[in-house]
């Protein structure tokens, strides 16, 4: 037998007595018992205090707010994530009380800016916005649209505005580019702004020679790029950045 064949063998061997092994001496009795899981972890899981309560019984005592929180933007989240666990607080409302934090630092944790939130979530500047007052002053929690409709793109954008704020495009008006609902401003997932859609929409500003003497960069639509898009080669809100 080929020298290869054995040491091949030799390894199938220990990795099946290892599997053996393993099953016997590591792997819980009552493995298996409900499907792949470990039959023993429902009691341990039953066993556990028992600390958040579910925000269906805050709905019970707290009717008002679950119904002012309905149609708001924080419709989605639990009352336990700002008040913390509360099912010490069901079980004894007048003996024990929720946490109830209105310090920036609270809604800042969520909306303050951070680029690998999604595109369109409300976030501010901690450091520029109406700092240092408290976000209760003016946002409600159980309803926290903003008092008056944000002017600012970057109020959601914030990413895009930072990198837009040291670009050629930084002059420009968004509104330029993109047409905004002011209902997009209330609803941004509702109702969506446009795009540009052919290299024509660049070529307003890019495509016309009487502009040069603006410094504004000029070409051929012609020539350069031929069929792609502009923005194929070009980010639009740093558009220095080519290939």
């Amino acid at each position: 037998m080929p020298q290869q064949v054995t040491r091949l063998l030799v390894v199938f061997a220990v990795i099946g007595i290892s599997f053996i092994l393993a099953r016997h001496f590591l792997i819980p009795d009552t493995f298996g018992e409900f499907g792949h899981y470990r039959g023993a972890a429902l009691a341990s899981a039953k066993d556990h205090e028992k600390e958040y309560a579910g925000r269906r019984e805050c709905g019970v005592c707290h009717s008002d707010v679950e119904a002012l929180r309905a149609g708001s933007n924080h419709a989605t989240l639990s009352c336990e994530v700002c008040h913390g666990a509360a099912s010490n607080h069901v079980a004894g409302p007048m003996e024990v009380k929720p946490a109830v934090n209105r310090e920036r630092d609270a809604c800042i944790l969520c909306h303050g800016y951070n680029p690998s939130r999604p595109t369109g979530f409300p976030q501010v500047e901690p450091l520029s916005h109406n700092a240092p007052t408290t976000c209760v002053s003016c946002h409600s929690p159980h309803a926290p649209e903003p008092p008056a409709t944000p002017e600012q793109c970057g109020a959601c954008h914030g990413q895009i505005a930072r990198q837009k704020s040291v670009s050629h495009h930084a002059g420009l008006p968004c509104t330029t580019c993109h047409e905004a609902p002011e209902e997009h401003k209330i609803s941004p997932r509702m109702v969506q702004p446009t795009v540009p859609t052919d290299r024509a929409f660049c070529g307003a500003c890019h495509a016309q020679p009487g502009m040069a003497a603006s410094g504004i960069p000029q070409v051929s639509l012609r020539e350069h790029g031929e069929r792609y898009l502009c923005w194929q080669c070009h980010y639009p809100h740093f558009p220095e950045i080519g290939q």
